[in-house]
């Protein structure tokens, strides 16, 4: 279980060397939802919402990225909000605790962070 959460973090955190928030590339949140789906143990129901919710968070995150500075922060604050509202409905407590640490982590490493 301990390398299948490395492999997860390392998946939503790869190239993630950046330290500059205006880089384009550290709001794209692609990520291999198969391998999420692993990670997390999702059902079949769970992997179709999940990655419907994870499509509009991406495009959100990628709205973000291209908005003027003074919105830029709240746009992500509110799109990753929003994830986690809808992500919380679809998956069970353990599922949701380990999204939101994956979740954490890649917006930590990217240097995104929304509430510090």
């Amino acid at each position: 279980m301990t390398i299948a959460m490395l492999s997860m973090t390392m998946t939503f955190a790869e190239n993630e060397e950046t330290k500059n928030v205006t880089n384009l590339e550290a709001y794209d949140m692609s990520v291999n939802m198969r391998k999420l789906g692993v990670a997390l143990g999702l059902t079949l129901d769970q992997m179709e919402a999940v990655e419907n919710i994870h499509t509009t968070f991406n495009a959100e995150m990628q709205l973000a990225a291209h908005a003027d500075d003074k919105d830029r922060k709240e746009m992500v604050s509110k799109a990753v909000e929003r994830d986690i509202k809808w992500m919380h409905y679809v998956l069970d407590e353990k599922q949701y605790h380990k999204y939101l640490l994956l979740l954490n982590t890649t917006l930590k490493n990217r240097g995104l962070v929304v509430n510090e």
